[in-house]
């Protein structure tokens, strides 16, 4: 299930937007605050594009905080002006700030007007945003030369809003996956469980420290994983599956992970959508643990002995198609002739 931050334009930003896409700014620095995309900055043109360039973009940036700029060329399409899209996400930047960043993009865009915006800049350093990055951005657009660690990242981000456009339910991966590190209790229960010790195992992130860390190892019985499921905040669940089908006893290690939707922190849904694939990564290819079954779910009271058995064992539905006598000609038909059998001929004969 992929989560998207829910972040939006505030009310004012859309107004300005309309004067912007009209040719009104020369710049508008975009950032997040209060859970809103609101202007940070801008700037009214003075020269042509070139000459406004680098005094009006490099002051903007700063050495631990993300932002968007959109800056507004001299030249027009079919739709108005045409913009440069520039993403800044300094290497310094808190994590959490990045991958905010990254995950409100398309919606940023979308908000603007996709069809205004020529180019799209993505920058670590000032050097990839400043006048001459941006020259060589465009030679490099041209050229079939190896891309740049920025370019290649920010081909990354562009595939990553293509999955995110899929919607709030699908199960698709929307940022790219953050490998926080694992706590060695955890790595330790995870083993237990491997050997079947523990049958078992809860993780959850520890915000302030970014480390995925044990949160318990209650022993768990099918009846009593619903209530291992917090309603209030999201967890990574590891269960030793225990239950008999076709008449064979079967153990199986599945993986749960609850989200108990919306009253959870954007960052926290963001965190744990993001950690969740390299966390199985890990598990399964350093770890050697086999997960039978990855599961996504809201609540834990879909954790029925039902539910469980269909997701491990889902139902093989056969359909056999019945022949369809072909229909015969549209229309009147002719006169029906009846066909006897010899032994009817020979009786009329005589």
């Amino acid at each position: 299930m992929s989560h998207q931050t829910g972040i939006q334009a505030s009310g004012s930003l859309k107004d300005i937007f309309v004067g912007a896409r009209n040719g009104q700014y020369r710049l508008l620095k975009i950032v997040i605050e209060n859970e809103q995309l609101v202007v940070g900055s801008s700037r009214w043109p003075v020269g042509s594009w070139e000459k406004d360039y680098d005094s009006f973009v490099l002051p903007l940036l700063e050495d631990r905080q993300p932002c968007y700029i959109l800056y507004r060329l001299d030249s027009q399409n079919a739709q108005g002006y045409e913009w440069i899209f520039i993403a800044w996400s300094p290497d310094h930047s808190p994590v959490r700030q990045k991958m905010l960043y990254a995950a409100t993009r398309a919606t940023l865009k979308k908000e603007f007007g996709g069809g205004h915006i020529k180019d799209e800049v993505f920058g670590t350093v000032q050097e990839d945003v400043s006048l001459n990055g941006y020259q060589k951005y465009l030679i490099s657009q041209s050229s079939p030369a190896p891309l740049t660690a920025a370019e290649e990242e920010l081909r990354q981000i562009k595939i990553n809003e293509v999955q995110a456009d899929v919607g709030v339910d699908t199960k698709h991966q929307t940022l790219q996956g953050v490998a926080f590190p694992i706590a060695k209790e955890a790595i330790q229960a995870l083993e237990k469980l491997k050997n079947k010790k523990l049958n078992y195992v809860q993780l959850q992130i520890d915000m302030k420290n970014e480390t995925i860390i044990l949160a318990n190892t209650l022993d768990t019985e099918l009846k009593d994983l619903p209530k291992r499921v917090p309603k209030d905040a999201a967890r990574y669940h590891f269960f030793l599956y225990k239950h008999t089908h076709e008449g064979d006893y079967l153990e199986f290690i599945i993986f749960i992970y609850s989200m108990p939707g919306y009253t959870c922190s954007i960052r926290e849904r963001m965190l744990y959508s993001s950690c969740k694939s390299p966390l199985l990564e890990i598990v399964e290819t350093q770890l050697w643990m086999q997960i039978v079954r990855k599961i996504e779910i809201d609540n834990g009271d879909e954790l029925t002995a039902d539910f469980l058995y269909e997701e491990v064992h889902p139902k093989q539905h056969a359909y056999k198609q019945s022949f369809a006598k072909p229909k015969g000609p549209a229309g009147k038909r002719g006169i029906r002739r009846l066909i006897r059998g010899p032994a009817e001929t020979e009786t009329l004969s005589d």
